[in-house]
């Protein structure tokens, strides 16, 4: 009799200062190993985006933040695509060879990766992207122009008949920011993080398509300190290409169950859930814990929040790394109780 795919989801929130998957597509190789164990990884841009390094997996789905919420709430269903036609926004405010820089790069992952991309189009006015830093610690932010995002997105849904859209906001530079530097150095929060999902959660909760957002940034200067888990965005003016590289085979959200078909993947089939032990607060891990899947909890992979399971009430097995979850999420696939795995178990007790 055949089993039911085994599904994982794997969640990295953003803008909190996460040890792995807190900068530049760091989490990429839990991705990889997680994805290489299970037959369908769910996961979001945060993990996958790595600047102008990626990796596609044909069994990891590449879901934006708020959609991913509300497939966790049940709302919405995900259904693979073999290729999505990718719309590409970029901010008024850049300036022209910074915007000539990010065409390049899409041309070229259209010649180059065979990427299926609309023409792109220009917002009508700055987006005015704010950042700001929350009293935890985590980033987030503005943006003075939601409107004139919005009506690019429907640009190019209605008249390039896009099916996802990538977006690039020119971003403030603030090179020299001790939290620029801290972060570059591998020991602080990824200032960009909070804004990024706020530009990306619009467009998503307004059109229910595909949409994920890269920076635009003036290159830093060159720091030899920089850290290994940064260094991805030190390689060039772009961090576009793994953006449309993710998007180019995101799932399309199935908005209501009226109209499921039978490839959709829907919330109850998550078969386990893997985050920081300190993040756990988040809507996408509060509504997945009532559909029950083994939730991992990774106690070294720190962040700026202080919310781990129990207080919430969510039953999680608790490890150290990465590399234990791995084990743990064999064994649960294989249908083996992960205390039989250890050298002591626990005789029965008779239930009164």
């Amino acid at each position: 009799m055949n089993q039911r795919p085994y599904t994982v989801a794997l969640i990295v929130p953003t803008g909190v200062g996460a040890s792995i998957g807190g900068y530049a597509g760091d989490a990429l190789p839990v991705a990889r190993a997680i994805a290489s164990c299970s037959d369908r990884l769910i996961t979001h841009p945060n993990v996958l985006n790595g600047a102008q390094l990626y990796w596609f997996s044909p069994n990891t789905f590449y879901v934006e933040g708020y959609g991913l919420d509300k497939f966790a709430a049940k709302c919405w269903g995900l259904r693979p695509v073999h290729q999505n036609r990718v719309g590409l926004i970029l901010d008024r405010a850049m300036e022209s060879e910074l915007r000539l820089r990010h065409i390049q790069a899409a041309d070229a992952s259209q010649a180059t990766l065979g990427l299926n991309l609309t023409d792109y189009v220009m917002t009508d006015a700055p987006l005015e992207v704010e950042l700001r830093t929350a009293a935890s610690g985590a980033s987030w932010g503005t943006i003075g122009n939601p409107g004139s995002l919005l009506r690019a997105a429907e640009k190019l849904i209605r008249q390039a008949r896009a099916d996802a859209i990538a977006v690039v906001a020119r971003f403030p530079d603030d090179t020299d920011s001790t939290t620029v530097e801290d972060y570059r150095h591998g020991s602080g929060v990824d200032p960009l993080a909070g804004t990024e999902a706020v530009i990306s959660h619009l467009i998503v909760r307004t059109f229910q398509i595909p949409c994920a957002h890269a920076p635009a940034l003036m290159p830093l200067p060159v720091d030899p300190n920089v850290s290994p888990r940064a260094a991805a965005e030190e390689l060039g003016y772009t961090f576009l290409p793994c953006v449309l590289v993710g998007l180019s085979r995101a799932p399309q959200f199935v908005v209501g169950r009226q109209n499921s078909q039978t490839q959709d993947i829907w919330a109850e089939q998550v078969d386990a859930l893997v985050v920081p032990a300190t993040a756990c607060g988040g809507s996408a891990l509060l509504n997945f814990s009532q559909s029950h899947p083994q939730i991992i909890a990774i106690e070294n992979n720190h962040t700026q929040m202080q919310v781990p399971p129990e207080p919430l009430g969510i039953k999680a097995i608790r490890v150290h790394s990465y590399l234990e979850a791995l084990g743990v999420l064999v064994a649960h696939r294989a249908g083996i109780n992960a205390d039989a795995l250890r050298p002591s178990l626990s005789s029965l007790h008779y239930l009164s």
